[in-house]
């Protein structure tokens, strides 16, 4: 019954990051992994995409890792020249990447592009709502187990939540603060399978 009172603001709606290589040595989109685009389809008006609807909002994260810190990750490469040249990378200053979106509206068939650079300010302090959104990511690595959970643990999960509370009018994070400590109640190991 919910999608009878969606009301379809974008259709086809894509994102496509690209990171600068002398800002970033590496990175990884977390989560979305069955809803990736080959990075050609970003430009093809033929491959269907998500849908947005009035007041929805969609949070991606991302995990890098900044030029001089030593990793075992490797690069990926972007498609796109914003930072790339055939002979390598070309630089592209203090910028952290480029956002583009594309999208249509909802009775049109042509997308229409949206650009956006992502300034590499450094010192900045993270919002209690990022805060809060890198507890639930970091929540979610552990109970899929993922492989990528690195240090993540229930304590920090508690802990970074309930730091970031914020206003919460609904008591949704509170709520998420109680399911984690529910989660380490159970035992709930970071393989993501009960002990």
């Amino acid at each position: 019954e919910l999608g009878g009172t969606l009301f379809t603001v974008a259709k086809d709606v894509k994102v496509q990051v690209e990171f600068n290589p002398a800002q970033v040595r590496a990175y990884r989109l977390i989560g979305y992994e069955n809803r990736l685009l080959a990075d050609e389809d970003f430009t093809d008006d033929t491959k269907d995409a998500g849908e947005m609807g009035a007041g929805h909002s969609v949070t991606a994260l991302y995990e890098i890792v900044p030029v001089g810190v030593e990793t075992d990750v490797t690069i990926r490469v972007p498609d796109s020249l914003r930072y790339q040249t055939v002979r390598g990378p070309r630089g592209g200053g203090p910028e952290l990447g480029f956002v583009k979106v594309r999208y249509k509206q909802p009775d049109g068939d042509r997308s229409r592009l949206l650009t956006h650079p992502v300034s590499g300010e450094a010192g900045r302090v993270a919002s209690p709502e990022f805060r809060f959104q890198t507890a639930v990511a970091e929540f979610g690595l552990l109970l899929k187990g993922s492989a990528y959970r690195g240090s993540a643990s229930y304590e920090a999960v508690i802990a970074a939540s309930r730091a970031s509370l914020g206003a919460d009018p609904e008591g949704y994070r509170a709520e998420f603060v109680r399911l984690a400590q529910a989660a380490q109640a159970l035992g709930l190991a970071s393989t993501g399978s009960p002990r």
